[in-house]
């Protein structure tokens, strides 16, 4: 028992480091909840409470789940190409993992047990990572080299959080469910795709690598992940219903996916051929935290 908490502890120092990971739970449930008051024609102003806070802790510890399902899923991959991983390099066991899966879940339907809506959309999320990765490692499909077909099969797993989500906010509110709920989650599942395709962008693939690049091109991938961050802004603007001088926050997001543009347009040498690291994750931040800020002004 011992050992397996040692080993437990490795994978999350390794694959989940908790300060940036909390900070990431954290702005994505109050910033996607946020979001719905945004867009909600009904809202009578929004401000976080301790439904919200419930939603950070479960995020952050559903994340964690997410995370051992992916690193179960590519194991084989990151032998190769990221061996310092814990779980590629030995340091943990796949049981440990399984066990780590388990008692997130039985963690987390306590967690949320006091609302039982929401805490069947989130179970519903945590079957349906199970289940997929169970199927992907029985038949292996889909081939995890063909990232399309992953992104769209793991697609409903963070779509079943925002729903999650959103039904803390409509239990908070006293709303019912409207057309603003499912534009809100377009535009955060836009904007969590530019991470997806700028964290893969390299000049240079080594071979085996898996990126977007191999089907679209630099220059093909580069412009979807401007595409989405844009996208996801413009419906942001096109929605809202803070103040007009407010709406426009959601446009200082984007400015950092064109920066990292730029930078990666004018790079030539070895230490330029991928999009800048901290680029991506640094956008999603943003804009979770300008969610914030309109929920508030609305």
């Amino acid at each position: 028992m011992r050992g397996r908490v040692v080993r437990l502890g490795l994978f999350v120092r390794g694959s989940y480091p908790p300060l940036p990971s909390l900070l990431l739970a954290v702005l994505w449930a109050y910033g996607v909840t946020g979001l719905f008051a945004a867009l909600d024609p009904g809202s009578s102003g929004w401000r976080p409470g301790a439904g919200t806070a419930v939603a950070a802790v479960t995020l952050f510890v559903d994340l964690l789940l997410m995370r051992a399902l992916d690193d179960i899923r590519d194991v084989e991959y990151d032998r190769r190409f990221n061996p310092g991983r814990p779980l590629a390099a030995g340091a943990v066991r796949p049981g440990d993992l399984a066990v780590l899966y388990g008692a997130g879940v039985l963690v987390l339907g306590l967690l949320n047990a006091a609302w039982p809506w929401r805490a069947g959309v989130l179970l519903a999320q945590l079957a349906y990572a199970a289940g997929a990765i169970a199927v992907h490692r029985r038949w292996r499909r889909p081939s995890a080299d063909n990232l399309f077909a992953s992104l769209l099969v793991s697609l409903p797993a963070p779509v079943l959080l925002h729903l999650y989500l959103y039904a803390g906010y409509l239990d908070a509110a006293g709303r019912h469910a409207d057309a603003s709920g499912a534009v809100a989650v377009a535009i955060a599942v836009l904007a969590a795709g530019h991470p997806e395709l700028a964290g893969k962008i390299t000049r240079a693939p080594r071979a085996g690598e898996r990126t977007y690049v191999t089907t679209l091109g630099v220059t093909g991938t580069a412009v979807l992940a401007l595409a989405v961050p844009v996208l996801s802004a413009g419906l942001l603007m096109a929605w809202s219903r803070a103040p007009a001088g407010w709406t426009l926050i959601a446009l200082l997001p984007p400015a950092v996916p064109a920066a990292a543009a730029w930078r990666f347009r004018r790079g030539h040498g070895e230490r330029d051929r991928r999009w800048p690291r901290t680029a991506p994750a640094l956008y999603l931040l943003l804009t979770f935290a300008s969610y914030i800020v309109l929920g508030l002004a609305r």
